[in-house]
């Protein structure tokens, strides 16, 4: 059974049209949102409650716990395990999310380069000393292209660039898939809407989070190790949450500079997936995106 992957930008309403198709279809879904493989991480990143799902079957959702780390590797092995089991049972696996590297190591199978425990030690040292504004500029000194593609602050991405730079005496972009015939020949939709509209929709989903207890979510979290969890903590929201109550706040502050970091991250999803020329692109308000996806879905590539 051929995939299908309905990607793109975070709040355009790749969930609901998931649930249409796999209706349609007979499909089961595969989460490609890398917030959403945390246990107890629900209201912050829009997680579909189970009472929602229609009784779809749904993958790669719930098998984290906060204090772990979420890695591409590691999703990429047990999503490719879920596609592959999906399809051999005769149901369509349907991919749905928008963290994009997740995403192309799925359908490109990415092969990353091994890690080297020493070097990666030596990199993480010179993290804590530096700190990662300095280190970042230590990145860019010797790559870059890939300063320029991670943020000043995500100092694991940074340590992990540095290491295989190292490690291979090559930029880090050149462990890039490149992007060619999707694995599995897997139909690829792209779901946007025009940047006014889905700022909009940002600005009513990010209220509707703080509304439905996001703030308490996060204290409870918090309880469970949060803090200590290298990506967990750094998620949009929670993040935001957590420095408001480090800083004396009761959480309530943290509404604006998640949305406002919510509409940064938008922008960069959709300089990412327009470069991928074989994501077919859909009006996320048109009333016959069900049935536009269905034919991409039955051409043969």
């Amino acid at each position: 059974m051929r995939p299908l992957a309905i990607i793109g930008p975070t709040g355009t309403g790749k969930s609901a049209l998931a649930l249409d198709v796999a209706e349609r279809l007979g499909g089961e879904i595969v989460n490609a949102d890398a917030m959403q493989l945390y246990r107890g991480m629900d209201i912050g990143t829009a997680k579909l409650p189970v009472g929602d799902r229609r009784g779809i079957p749904h993958h790669q959702l719930d098998v984290l716990e906060v204090t772990e780390t979420a890695t591409v590797a590691r999703y990429q092995r047990g999503a490719a395990a879920d596609v592959e089991r999906i399809a051999a049972a005769g149901s369509v696996p349907i991919i749905v999310g928008g963290s994009m590297m997740y995403i192309q190591s799925l359908l490109d199978e990415w092969e990353f380069p091994a890690t080297d425990p020493p070097v990666r030690t030596k990199w993480e040292q010179r993290l804590a000393e530096v700190g990662v504004a300095a280190l970042h500029r230590e990145l860019a000194a010797v790559d870059p292209a890939a300063a320029s593609s991670i943020r000043a602050t995500d100092g694991r991405r940074i340590v992990r660039a540095l290491e295989v730079v190292e490690l291979t005496g090559k930029p880090f972009a050149a462990s890039a898939p490149t992007i060619g015939t999707p694995r599995w020949d897997t139909a690829i939709v792209g779901l946007d809407w025009a940047t006014a509209v889905l700022d909009e929709r940002l600005a009513v989903r990010t209220d509707t989070m703080f509304a439905d207890g996001l703030v308490d979510e996060v204290r409870t979290l918090l309880d469970c190790g949060l803090r200590d969890g290298v990506t967990a903590s750094r998620a949009l929201g929670y993040a935001q949450v957590i420095d408001d109550l480090d800083n004396g706040g009761d959480g309530s502050a943290a509404r604006e500079p998640t949305y406002f970091g919510t509409r940064r991250y938008v922008r960069r999803q959709r300089s990412w997936f327009r470069r991928d020329h074989r994501i077919n692109w859909l009006d996320g308000g048109a009333a016959e995106n069900v049935d536009a996806v269905l034919r991409i879905w039955r051409h043969v590539s």
